[in-house]
C-alpha cells in the first residue's frame, strides 16, 4: 500500500477519491485552502480532514509515494513545488484514475449537459443488474457511498469532463480514459476561460472523437446540429448510434418508460431526462443488459444529488436544488420545471460562480434561459470573486443579459437571505441553480421561514 497525498482534497472528487483510496488500505493525507460541507464532515469521519486550512509545504516528505494534483490547486501551490523538487511524482486525478482503470471495459459520459445524471443511470442499472464495476461520477448518488470506486471489476463507467487536468496538465480530462463505448449527450459553450471560442471549445470534442480506437461504440445526442456535425467530420471509423428521448407515455402526469409494452413510472421528469435515460439504456444494451431490465431500473431512480433535487415540498410550496450554473443546463431544468409545474408560479434563485458565468463577455450566453420562470433573483459571491482574482459583473450588465422581465441582482448573502425572506413566500415552486453554496447560507433556514 502507497502513502498518497492529495492537494485540494476538499473538491467533489478528489475527496471521494481519498475516501476509496483509504478504505481501499493506503495511507492518504491531503490540503487544501477551502473545505465546504458534505467534503468536510465526509473527510473528518474517516480521519483524513486536514488540521488547517492552507498549503504547506512541510507536508510533504520523502515517505509520500506520489501526490493527486486537483484542478483547485494553482500553479505556484507551495506543496506542489516542494514535491517536484524532491521528484516525487504528481499525477492529475483523471491521470490517475486512467492508471487504475486501465484494461477495464470503459464507459465514457461526456458532453456540456446531463453528464452526471446519464452516468449515475448507468450505474444505477448496472447496480440493479448485479453487475460489478468501478465508476467516477460528479455528484453523490443513492445507493453509493463514494463518488468513485475502484476495484478489480471489469468494467469502470466514467464521467468524462472536459476542463482542465490540472494546473500542470492543460489537456481536457477526457483525453485521459481509452472508453469502449463513449457517450456525448450535446455540446453548449462553456468553461470561456480555458475555452475563449466556440471553435475552441468544439475542438476539444472533435479530438476526443478522433482519439477513440477504431470501432469504439459512439452514443451521440443526434438532435444537436453541432454535435451531428462532429461525429460526421470525426467518427467514420466508429459505431455510431444517434438518440432522442427514450420512448414514453404519459400517464395521469406522470412520464412512464415504454419498453416491449411494458410502461415504468419515472420519478424523475424532464425532456433531458428523457434524453439521458435513452442514453443509458443504450449504453447498458452495448454491455448485454436488455431494455426492458434498464426501463425497470430506471423506475426507482430518483437522480443524483443537486440534479433537480427536491429539497423539500409542502402544501403551499416545493423547493429544488439544481447544479445548473451553464446556460443550456439552466434553461433545460426551468423548462422541465415548467411543465411539470404548469400554471404555477416560480422564483429561480441562480448563482453566478463559474469563470464562464461571472464573465461579462460570456454572460450574453444566457439570454432567455431563465424565461420559463416568473421571478429570477440572480446572485454572486464576492468571495468566490475574490478567490478567481475576477471583479464583479455589472449588475445592470446581468440583467440585460439574462433578458428577464423580472429580475433581481444580490451582490451578498446578506442581501440575498433579506430578499428570499421577503419573497420565498409568494411561489409555488422554487428553484436554487448553480454550482456554488449560495454565499454558505442554509437553504433549509427558509422552509421554516416559510412555515411561520
Amino acid at each position: 500500500m502507497s502513502h498518497i497525498h492529495l492537494i485540494a482534497i476538499g473538491g467533489s472528487v478528489m475527496h471521494n477519491l481519498a475516501l476509496a483510496l483509504h478504505q481501499a488500505g493506503h495511507l492518504v493525507s491531503g490540503s487544501d485552502d477551502q473545505i465546504f460541507e458534505p467534503a468536510r464532515t465526509r473527510l473528518q469521519a474517516a480521519g483524513l480532514l486536514p488540521e488547517v486550512e492552507g498549503w504547506y509545504p512541510e507536508r510533504i516528505h520523502s515517505g509520500i509515494d506520489f501526490v493527486i494534483l486537483g484542478m483547485h490547486a494553482k500553479a505556484g501551490n507551495a506543496e506542489l513545488a516542494r514535491a517536484m523538487e524532491s521528484g516525487i511524482p504528481v499525477f492529475s486525478f483523471p491521470e490517475y484514475i486512467s492508471s487504475v482503470y486501465s484494461g477495464k471495459r470503459q464507459v465514457v459520459v461526456a458532453g456540456s449537459h446531463g453528464k452526471t445524471t446519464t452516468t449515475s443511470m448507468i450505474m444505477h442499472i448496472l447496480s440493479s443488474a448485479n453487475r460489478s464495476f468501478d465508476y467516477l461520477v460528479g455528484a453523490q448518488l443513492e445507493g453509493f457511498t463514494t463518488m468513485v470506486r475502484i476495484s478489480d471489476a471489469p468494467i469502470a463507467v466514467i464521467e468524462g469532463d472536459e476542463y482542465l487536468s490540472s494546473c500542470l496538465d492543460l489537456r481536457p480530462k477526457f483525453f485521459h480514459y481509452r472508453p469502449d463505448i463513449l457517450i456525448i449527450t450535446g455540446i453548449a459553450w462553456d468553461h470561456f476561460n480555458v475555452f475563449p471560442t466556440q471553435d475552441s471549445y468544439e475542438a476539444a470534442f472533435a479530438e476526443l472523437i478522433r482519439r477513440c480506437d477504431p470501432g469504439t461504440t459512439l452514443i451521440y445526442a443526434c438532435n444537436d446540429p453541432i454535435l451531428s456535425r462532429l461525429v460526421r467530420e470525426n467518427g467514420d471509423k466508429l459505431k455510431c448510434i444517434g438518440y432522442g428521448p427514450a420512448q414514453h407515455v404519459d400517464v395521469g402526469g406522470v412520464t412512464h418508460l415504454a419498453s416491449d409494452g411494458i410502461t415504468t413510472p419515472l420519478q424523475v421528469f424532464g425532456r433531458h431526462n428523457l434524453e439521458n435515460a435513452q442514453a443509458a439504456i443504450i449504453a447498458c444494451e452495448q454491455l448485454d443488459i436488455p431494455n426492458r431490465v434498464s426501463c425497470k431500473a430506471l423506475g426507482n431512480f430518483r437522480g443524483a444529488a443537486k440534479r433537480l433535487e427536491c429539497l423539500w415540498m409542502s402544501e403551499a410550496q416545493t423547493v429544488y436544488r439544481d447544479f445548473a450554473h451553464a446556460p443550456s443546463k439552466l434553461k433545460a431544468s426551468l423548462e422541465a420545471l415548467r411543465t411539470r409545474h404548469a400554471g404555477e408560479k416560480i422564483l429561480a434563485v441562480v448563482e453566478l460562480h463559474s469563470y464562464s458565468s461571472l464573465n461579462e463577455q460570456f454572460l450574453p450566453n444566457y439570454a432567455k434561459t431563465a424565461n420559463s420562470s416568473d421571478r429570477l433573483i440572480v446572485y454572486y459571491d464576492s468571495k468566490s470573486l475574490d478567490i478567481k482574482g475576477m471583479k464583479a459583473p455589472d449588475p445592470e450588465g446581468t440583467q440585460k443579459a439574462f433578458g428577464h422581465t423580472d429580475s433581481t441582482i444580490c451582490r451578498d448573502a446578506a442581501a440575498l437571505s433579506a430578499c428570499l425572506k421577503r419573497e420565498m413566500e409568494g411561489y409555488r415552486v422554487v428553484i436554487f441553480a448553480g454550482s456554488g453554496n449560495f454565499g454558505g447560507l442554509d437553504l433549509n433556514e427558509f422552509q421554516s421561514v416559510q412555515t411561520k
